[in-house]
Order: C-alpha cells, then sequence, then structure tokens
C-alpha cells in the first residue's frame, strides 16, 4: 500500500494518490491532471477510481478530465446528481483497489452529497480517513455552502452533527485523517496549519467533536462565519455539471497579444489582470490594471476580487504566463484573451501611458502619522484581533469593492494589511475605481510593529 498526499500551497487543497498491487485510486485531484497520471506511470500502476468527496466550491476539480485521459471512473457518494457518466455510491459502499478497500461514509452537512472515505488495509484493518471538506484539522466544513430554498444553515450544521457523531468519532483513534484543505482555505472557519492528523487528536484538539448538544455544536460553527467568495457557486457548478478540457483551456488561453490587440481587447471592455510582484507592479502599470500577485494565494485572491466571467488580460512576467493561465484555470476562469507579448517592458517601449502606486516604508509612515490621516486597514477580522492602529478604518479586501462607496475619492488613503501582498491589490482596485489619493505601506503590519508603535485593539476603536 502506498499513499501520497499532494498538496497545493496556494489554494490550501490536498489530493491524494492511493495505490496497492499495481492499481490506484485519486481523491480529489487538482484540475490538471499530468502529475496523477505520471505518478502512476512512475510507479507502474493503473488509475482505476477518481473519487470525489464533493462538489468542491473553491477549485475545479480535475476528476472529469483524468478518468476520460485514463478511462477510470469517477465515484460521487450518495445524492450527487452529474452532468456526466459518474458512479453514485450507497453509504457503506466498498470499492477495492488491489488488496485494500476504500469504503464510502456518507456525511451530508458541508454538502448534502459530502462523503469521507475508509481506507481499509490489506489486514482488514481501518487506516485512514479521506474527510474532504467535512473534518479538518482543527476545524470542521462550513455549513453555508449548500443552502436551497427549503434548506437553511442550521439544518446543514444539524446534519453535520449527525454525520461527525454517527460516522467519524466512532472510529479508532489512530485512524489517520487526511482532508482535502490545510490553513488558508475559506472552506472553513479556522483551519489548522497541518496537513494531516488522527482521529484521537482531532477529539482532543477539534472544538467540532467535543461533548455537546446539537444545538450547541450548530451555534458553535455557524458564528462567524465570513461572507463565501464570489466565485464558490461558480466552480461547484462547473465540478457538478462538467467543464471544458484543461489541455483546450490552456491552449486557446495562453496566447501572446500585441500591444494593439491589449488596447483593442481593453476597448471592448476587458480587464487587465497584472500577476508581478507588487513591487514591480507600483513602479509602473497599465492604466486601470489590478494586481493579485502569483507570488501569494493568486488564484483564491482572483476568485474572490474578479468576477468569473469577466474578459482577462494578463501581464506577467517573462515566463510565467502558462502558470498564470493554468492557476486561473484551476478556479473556473477561463475567459482569457492573452497575455501583454513582452510584458510591460513591450508597453513602454510602444509609447503608452503608465501608471504607478505611491508607496511609503513603514518607518516613514509612522514617522509623518497624525491623527488627520485616513488609515485603511485590510487584513482580516481575525488578524486585527491582536492591534491596530489608532483610528484606522478596517474594510476586509474582500468585502472592499461593495464598501467603496462608503469612502471618499477626495480623501487621502493609506493602505496597509499584514505583509504588503494584499494592500497593493487594494490600492490598485481604489486606482481603478477613481480613487486617485492612494500610498500603500510596504511591509504591512509585520513592518509597523517593528517599529514600536503603539496599537490599540478593535474594540477601543
Amino acid at each position: 500500500m502506498y499513499i501520497e498526499q499532494l498538496y497545493t500551497g496556494c489554494l490550501a487543497e490536498a489530493a491524494y494518490y492511493i495505490e496497492s498491487d499495481g492499481e490506484v485510486a485519486i481523491i480529489d485531484p487538482l484540475r490538471e491532471t499530468e502529475p496523477y497520471i505520471e505518478l502512476a506511470k512512475k510507479r507502474n500502476a493503473k488509475i482505476k477510481y477518481v473519487f470525489e468527496t464533493h462538489f468542491h466550491a473553491d477549485f475545479v476539480s480535475g476528476h472529469v478530465d483524468l478518468a476520460r485521459k485514463t478511462n477510470s471512473s469517477i465515484v460521487f457518494g450518495p445524492t450527487a446528481k452529474t452532468g456526466y457518466d459518474t458512479i453514485v455510491a450507497k453509504d457503506e459502499e466498498v470499492f477495492s483497489i488491489g488488496k485494500i478497500k476504500l469504503k464510502v461514509l456518507h456525511t451530508p452537512g458541508h454538502t448534502l452529497e459530502s462523503s469521507c472515505y475508509l481506507l481499509i488495509d490489506e489486514n482488514g484493518k481501518n487506516h485512514a480517513l479521506f474527510t474532504g471538506d467535512t473534518l479538518f484539522v482543527g476545524d470542521v466544513g462550513r455549513p453555508d455552502l449548500a443552502i436551497k430554498s427549503d434548506l437553511t444553515i442550521d439544518d446543514l450544521a444539524g446534519m453535520m452533527y449527525d454525520s461527525l457523531n454517527s460516522k467519524i468519532k466512532p472510529l479508532a483513534d489512530d485512524v489517520i485523517v487526511y482532508p482535502a484543505h490545510g490553513a488558508g482555505s475559506s472552506c472553513g472557519k479556522n483551519i489548522g496549519k497541518e496537513t494531516f492528523s488522527t482521529i484521537g487528536t482531532q477529539k482532543q484538539m477539534n472544538y467540532a467533536l467535543q461533548p455537546m448538544s446539537k444545538a450547541e455544536f450548530v451555534k458553535a460553527v455557524t458564528e462567524g462565519l465570513a461572507a463565501a467568495p464570489n466565485y464558490f457557486a461558480w466552480d461547484a457548478k462547473l465540478n457538478k455539471e462538467g467543464y471544458a478540457s484543461i489541455d483546450d483551456v490552456l491552449q486557446k488561453n495562453t496566447k501572446a497579444l500585441s500591444v494593439e490587440e491589449v488596447e483593442t481587447e481593453i476597448s471592448k471592455g476587458a480587464l487587465v489582470l497584472d500577476v508581478r510582484s507588487p513591487d514591480d507592479f507600483e513602479k509602473g502599470l497599465v492604466p486601470n490594471a489590478i494586481n493579485i500577485g502569483l507570488n501569494g494565494q493568486y488564484a483564491p485572491w482572483v476568485g474572490a476580487l474578479i468576477d468569473p466571467k469577466a474578459t482577462l488580460i494578463l501581464v506577467t512576467d517573462e515566463g510565467k504566463e502558462a502558470e498564470a493561465v493554468l492557476r486561473l484555470a484551476r478556479v473556473g476562469y477561463e475567459n482569457v484573451k492573452g497575455y501583454l507579448n513582452g510584458g510591460m517592458n513591450t508597453w513602454k517601449d510602444a509609447g503608452k501611458a503608465t501608471e504607478a502606486v505611491h508607496s511609503v516604508s513603514a518607518e516613514d509612515f509612522v514617522a509623518h502619522l497624525d491623527s488627520s490621516d485616513t488609515i485603511l486597514d485590510v487584513r482580516k477580522p481575525g488578524e486585527v484581533e491582536s492591534g491596530m492602529i489608532e483610528n484606522a478604518n478596517h474594510i476586509c479586501l474582500s468585502e472592499l469593492q461593495s464598501k467603496l462607496d462608503t469612502l471618499d475619492k477626495n480623501k487621502h488613503y493609506t493602505i496597509h494589511c499584514a505583509g504588503g501582498y494584499r494592500s497593493m491589490m487594494a490600492a490598485s482596485i481604489m486606482k481603478q475605481k477613481g480613487f486617485n489619493k492612494v500610498t500603500n505601506v510596504l511591509g504591512g503590519m509585520g513592518k509597523i510593529k517593528a517599529t514600536g508603535i503603539k496599537l490599540v485593539l478593535p474594540e477601543v476603536v
């Protein structure tokens, strides 16, 4: 028996390769199929099944392409309805992979079809549980993503309570827990940094597995949930109904465009997405471009800030074009006309107008701070609990666009986040919307704290 976790940090997503006696099962693959096919080829094994724990909302799974390319079968848990051929398993149905077995445990709550897969080893012992978005390290899946007209968030949370108590908590303490996500994913509230655990450890430290009534559980898992990112419904629909081949998407979208072609697409309404680092972006950018750097959680932030149906033009560092397109496709962003051939150097050489973002060091920012400054803190709610600059305005980056009408374009805004990545996104969004007086703080709160400035707690502000 061989198990490998294939973890993708920018999506905080874990796929799994499970092999026994030359047969392979893949669980929750990313959209690109090569890593799984090549691993099986390298190990002289054949992919037999592609198991999906649920209809993912935060990324487009590779199950459809992978099954087609390997002549394998897609397996979902009970109640799943898809737009393509699949095996809809029964609760406790068992699938053989070589000398081991995967047993379906239907665990509705995150979504109605959510299921965990219990790996039973060659000796008939329960070895590991692949929990999808039902159980994370230190957390459980959010119960607000599958709400229908006759189903509330409390209904789903109640289902999750029953699933955890009837299917997961009875398992032995030494059973390994392999979840679909780690820290940073929006599929949970506060997922731990570890990417695997055990049932016993989770019984001890996971708040959701502590003894409590169903009413107490529902309250605990529904409190403090941030709004789901805008693209979640779009990706869930693609995963349920099917999608275009990733090979076709990459071929169509990785297209070099001249300056003139870029200008033509902009005139038609295309959005320029600049994926360079914030430091490079601030020095010169195509007017009205939005910056979301490849060097961070690029795809999830695209999903949070940009409409999935938007027409995009990319500005990248040389050699990063294909990566930028692929990582967009992972989250269902396929309407990419191409990339600016030659990047910003080509744009500048053509004599085209550019803009810039003014930035200051944390030291200069603190040294010239006074009560008349308008400071915008775009960190997440949990981050500001450790302290804010006095009189700062707090608007989480994911909510910024919806709250721009509460800000004054005549004021000067100095923007910071934790490290400088998100504040440049915020600055670029504000500039695009006509806020011309914006300054970015380099290094964010990390550098600001190093100056020794006194911070205040949010409730004091």
